[in-house]
């Protein structure tokens, strides 16, 4: 199965990516998690990005575009996969169906978790003090929340057109979400 999971930053894509990707036996691909494990290392991709991050941005679509194509292409992903947190932008989704295109595949379905901004900027507040996460302060989490709202939110109805989003509540304890989420994927 080849999936994407949307949502706002702190809707729980991460938590319930892991736990969809293990119900269907395939890899959850998250850019955060590549470009934070490259923000440790130190990288010179990952200085890019912690400069990107400390400001609020996304990084580019060129950079992220190579790293998903060279992800997707790897061998566990050859019977599905879990994107969290790409494609983000229209141009993104363009790419993807070109790199899908090339490997004679197609994406199964989109699910989008739905969560009220006020509930993602308590979480995200919540979050960044227990984990110490720098890049999460209120006026970074409220600029990352008006850039999806902006360009990401578009793709909702771009995969509602192609038959392929599945809505469900992101709000509640995580075994609810899951059981909706399992539920709405069938």
């Amino acid at each position: 199965m080849r999936l994407i999971i949307l949502g706002p930053p702190g809707a729980g894509k991460g938590t319930q990516a892991s736990r969809i990707a293990e119900h269907y036996g395939i890899p959850a691909i998250s850019t955060g998690d590549i470009f934070r494990a490259n923000i440790k290392d130190e990288t010179e991709l990952g200085l890019q990005v912690k400069q990107i991050l400390a400001s609020g941005g996304y990084v580019s679509d060129e950079v992220t575009n190579a790293i998903v194509e060279d992800r997707i292409a790897s061998d566990d992903c050859a019977g599905g996969f879990l994107l969290d947190g790409y494609p983000r932008t229209l141009t993104q989704v363009e790419a993807l169906d070109t790199m899908l295109a090339a490997q004679g595949t197609a994406l199964d379905r989109v699910l989008e978790l739905t969560v009220d901004d006020d509930v993602v900027v308590a979480r995200l507040l919540k979050r960044a003090d227990s984990e110490g996460r720098a890049d999460d302060t209120e006026d970074v989490i409220r600029e990352r929340m008006a850039i999806y709202h902006r360009e990401t939110r578009p793709l909702s109805q771009t995969y509602r057109e192609r038959g392929l989003l599945v809505e469900v509540d992101g709000d509640g304890a995580v075994d609810e979400v899951t059981d909706r989420v399992v539920a709405a994927l069938g």
